[in-house]
């Protein structure tokens, strides 16, 4: 028996792809310094053979067992490589997809654990693993998941949620991140601990802290006029009042809009605004804190270190100080 299952599909994000075999084999290559057992894997895909990633590579692979089988192993569904959701029921409705579905409640129904990041969390909601769960996806794909699977509890400021047998991540990078998670459930801490320091990786939370409101808006016209309405106002933000003024409907009209579109409230959307423009100038500047504040319109660092400290997990302080250490 295998320990992880790698379901691979044509087209899939060669680099989530790569950093799920390259963590596996790392991990089995340090396991026995740490008198662990190495983890092992197979890579499957519907027909098998080589299969076609993003950018030109291919990956061998193993067809996916006409029937179920017994298997106690972690199925994971690497990214996609989908960024619009204009695109992803197209893509989820082709051949290969749908007998990759199939074979994913087909292993969910038997009590397998499976997991998925970006994009390939979509699969897992048409293998209908996600109702009553929590998940999470990437952030500017969250609103479309909450869309179409309106009884999953989407946390899209979560790197990482685990639900029971389901563990999904963010975007594409949040592989990394995923698999360590994985590696800690299946192995315990100390591998995971001895991987991340060797490879340079470490387990985010949070995925607030690259959030681009202006990327939220998922081909909303709305959403676009609003942060950009937002942005060129700060450090005066007009209050949620104004902006249903400005735009010609009532505030519970706008907040209908809004969070269709972002998952987010008005006053939620003028936030992370403020908290995008804060993290630019922490990164690009070298304003004190204090300034950095006033300049998103707080008249103090009071109120942006606790903004921060809630969606980033980290102070802005400390978010600087990671970034000057990185």
């Amino acid at each position: 028996m295998h320990d992880f299952t790698v379901l691979v599909l044509p087209r899939a994000f060669a680099t989530s792809v790569s950093i799920t075999l390259d963590v596996l084999d790392a991990a089995a290559g340090l396991a026995p310094g740490l008198k662990m057992p190495k983890p092992t894997w197979r890579v499957v895909s519907p027909d098998g053979g080589m299969v076609p990633l993003s950018s030109g590579v291919q990956v061998a692979t193993s067809a996916i067992a006409a029937r179920a089988r017994p298997d106690t192993s972690t199925w994971i569904v690497p990214g996609l490589g989908v960024d619009r959701p204009a695109d992803l029921a197209e893509r989820l409705a082709d051949d290969c997809a749908t007998r990759a579905i199939a074979a994913v409640r087909r292993h969910a129904a038997r009590g397998g654990a499976v997991a998925a990041s970006c994009s390939a969390v979509f699969l897992l909601q048409a293998a209908g693993v996600l109702q009553d769960r929590r998940a999470t996806t990437t952030w500017w794909l969250a609103p479309e998941l909450r869309r179409i699977e309106p009884r999953c509890n989407v946390d899209a400021d979560r790197m990482v949620c685990a639900d029971g047998p389901v563990s999904t991540a963010g975007a594409a990078f949040a592989q990394s991140d995923l698999m360590l998670h994985l590696l800690r459930t299946r192995f315990g801490p100390s591998l995971a601990h001895a991987l991340g320091k060797v490879l340079l990786i470490d387990g985010r939370e949070a995925q607030a802290p690259f959030v681009v409101p202006s990327m939220m808006s998922n081909g909303s016209e709305l959403i676009r006029r609003l942060t950009q309405r937002i942005e060129s106002s700060l450090p005066r933000p007009p209050s949620v009042a104004r902006l249903a003024d400005e735009f010609a409907m009532s505030q519970r009209t706008l907040a209908r809009h809004v969070r269709a579109a972002t998952g987010l409230g008005p006053l939620a959307l003028v936030q992370s605004v403020r908290l995008s423009r804060a993290r630019m100038l922490i990164e690009t500047s070298r304003m004190t804190i204090d300034q950095v504040a006033t300049q998103v319109g707080y008249e103090d660092a009071t109120a942006l270190r606790r903004l921060m400290r809630k969606a980033a997990g980290a102070t802005p302080s400390k978010f600087r100080a990671n970034l000057q250490a990185s």
